[in-house]
Parts: C-alpha cells; structure tokens; sequence
C-alpha cells in the first residue's frame, strides 16, 4: 500500500510530532508532503527514512500551488491520500479528487468548541471545511470529543472513525539523571517545586493562569514553559509584573527525543529534549479550557508526573477508576493555586511510575487502527464507528 501524507506544515508541534511517530509505526510506503515550512519535524521523518517534499506554497491563497500538488499525487501512484490540518486537508482533498485518488482519509487534530488550531470558528471557515469534506470518505478524529463536534457540525458518524493519538510511553519513562541534567542547564534548583506547562504559548492555552497561579505560591516555587508562539512576549512581561522573572524559564520548542533531524546534539540538547524536561518537573499542568485531545498530558503520566487539567478528552475518556495521578481543575488562578499548593506539601512520590491507564494510547494501537481505516475506504464505506 502506497500512502501520501499531506500537511500544513513541519514545524514543531502536536500534529506534526504524532505524524512523524505515526510513520514509524505504520505498516504501508508512505511519503510525506508538507505544503510549507519543511522544519525540524521535517528533517527528522527524512533522517528516519522517509521522503519529505515540501510545496513552498506562498500562502493560504496560493491557488496556484494546487495544479503542482495534484501533478505529485499522480505521480506517486498512491493509493491512499492522508491529509492533516485545515489548510492541507482542503487542498490534499481537491488536489487528490483531480488525480483521481477517491481513497482519501483526513485526521482532525485540533478540533474545539469554539476554534480549530488557534482559529476562531467562524460560520465562513465551518463552510469551507464541510465542503472540503465531502471530497474525502474518511475522517479520523483523534478523540470522541471530536467526533462528536464533527458530528454536530453535520459530518456523519459513518465517515468518521475514533483513531486516538498515541506515544512510546517507554521514551518518556522517569530518568532521575536526566532530571538533574535538565534542572542544571535551566538554573532550576535541585529541591525546587516546578511546574510544567507543555503546548503552543498561545491565548487559548492560557498559560497565564499557571503564571498567576504560581505568584500565590512560595518562593521554592518554579513554573517551566515548553514551547514557542505568539503569547510568549506577552507571558515574559506578565512574569516580570508577577514578580516571577527569576522564577519562570522559557525552553522554547523542544524535541520528544535526541537528534530530532538526524543529528546528534550531544549532551546539552539531550538536557532539553521534552522527556528530559518533562523529568525535571514535579507536577504539569494544562489550563487550556478547550482540548481535542491532551498529548502533552498523557506524555506527562508516562513519565509519572501528577497532571492538572481544565480539558483532557484523552483522560475523561478513560474509565473513571484509570484516571489516576490527574485532576480535573477549573482554568483559573485561584484553583489551580489550591491544588498546586496540596502537591507541593505531598512531596514527590516515593517512585514516578507511569500508571497503566497509558496502555490505552500506545502508539502501536493506533498505528494499527489507522490501517484499519486504510482498507475500509479502499474496499468501501463501513457503516461501525470505532470507539478507543
């Protein structure tokens, strides 16, 4: 089976990371094709084995591109078309119909109540993605949250199938050397309570409630941020008014893993690679009040940290007696002080262990899933909607 992966772009981020493991994982040819800004996850899926082509569209508008598109999936001869995020699943759609590929999935990432990927969910963009996808036979959400939002929106329960997100839970496995290598480079002290928040430091992540937050708390107190975006001026300066400046870093954007394109970064990257830095925390948090699904929560209990959530469909899906070492925790500074505060006094753990519940979201099980959906829209509609 010969499968064209198209994306919006390669940069750092959820989707892009769980493309790259994906390709590991799944049992088919696959080459990948990003419609722009070929970056670090680029380089890496290429230093794993896999052909990157990166479209150099010039923008959302750039309708031009299309006709190359369509130009590269007839010459791949594929079989099966993937799309992921807006932008690429509405272009990989057309483009793959015009190159006669009826065999096309879409995975719906980054679907909330009220935004799709940082986007507003005006009735304009709604319109433009149900008429996109109904060039497609399948979508895959990675949540039953999200499937049920598409749902509502009016895409039917037999064109969409529950593939939940997955990880290697042994690479975020608790390394204590790995924690004090990270706390060393950062300037966190060895015995200080740190909070982590992983994600895009954007406004719909509030990450500024774990800052206010965080100003209730003692001094011992540090909160670790993972991650780049818009925000990140915006949170540097509310730190600075806070008083925390000196108890606040910013990591940027960080690799799951070592050599994340190809390279060795030797000891100093592996000190900041995001199972490293996850060892060095002591608690993470996710104020985010709207989710699709929770990576960096579940990456966080593999590596046995206690987590904090607003909005979690990867862990409110699980039966209620797996949901341990999580809390739900209303997005606001005050509750998430209460709660932060009763960690700190607890003390670390005897042993940080992932508990079992992070079997549910191995990546092998979702690989295998996703070929499941492969051979229904190759051999036709199926009317069963998988559920995790």
């Amino acid at each position: 089976m010969r499968v064209l992966h198209i994306i919006t772009g390669l940069g750092m981020g959820g989707a892009e990371q769980q493309l790259r493991l994906l390709l590991r994982h799944v049992p088919a040819t696959c080459d990948v094709l990003t419609l722009t800004n070929a970056g670090s996850v680029a380089r890496g899926i290429t230093a794993d084995g896999t052909r990157v082509t990166d479209l150099d569209m010039a923008g959302n508008r750039d309708i031009a591109a299309l006709p190359r598109l369509v130009k590269l999936i007839r010459a791949g001869r594929y079989d099966v078309v993937h799309t992921h995020l807006y932008r690429a699943c509405l272009y990989g759609r057309i483009a793959a119909r015009l190159a006669g590929v009826r065999a096309v999935v879409a995975t719906e990432h980054s679907l909330g109540d009220s935004q799709m990927e940082g986007r507003p969910l005006t009735s304009g963009v709604r319109a433009l993605y149900l008429a996109g996808e109904r060039l497609g036979r399948m979508t895959v959400a990675v949540s039953p949250a999200v499937g049920a939002r598409l749902n509502r929106w009016g895409v039917p329960w037999q064109r969409i199938r529950v593939v939940p997100n997955g990880i290697d839970a042994e690479r975020f496995r608790f390394d204590p050397a790995a924690r004090a290598a990270a706390r060393e480079h950062l300037g966190l002290p060895a015995d200080a309570f740190v909070i982590g928040g992983v994600g895009r430091l954007a406004e719909g992540k509030r990450f500024d409630v774990l800052l206010r937050a965080a100003a209730q708390l003692p001094s011992d107190v540090r909160v670790l941020l993972v991650g780049s975006g818009p925000q990140e001026p915006e949170l540097r300066r509310l730190a600075g008014r806070l008083g925390l400046a000196d108890r606040v870093r910013f990591a940027g954007e960080t690799a799951h893993e070592d050599g994340t394109d190809g390279t060795d970064g030797g000891p100093e990257h592996a000190a900041t690679h995001l199972p490293s830095l996850l060892s060095a925390m002591d608690t993470l948090a996710s104020p985010s009040p709207e989710e699709a699904f929770g990576l960096a929560l579940v990456e966080g209990l593999s590596s046995g940290l206690p987590v904090l959530y607003a909005s979690c469909p990867a862990i409110e899906g699980l039966p209620a007696h797996e949901r341990t070492n999580s809390a739900y925790c209303a997005s606001d500074p005050d509750s998430f002080a209460q709660v932060l505060y009763g960690l700190r006094r607890s003390g670390p753990p005897p042993q940080r262990t992932a508990p079992a519940a992070v079997r549910h979201y191995d990546i092998t099980r979702s690989a295998g899933r996703l070929m499941d959906v492969y051979a229904s829209v190759l051999t036709g509609p199926n009317q069963e909607v998988n559920s995790p």
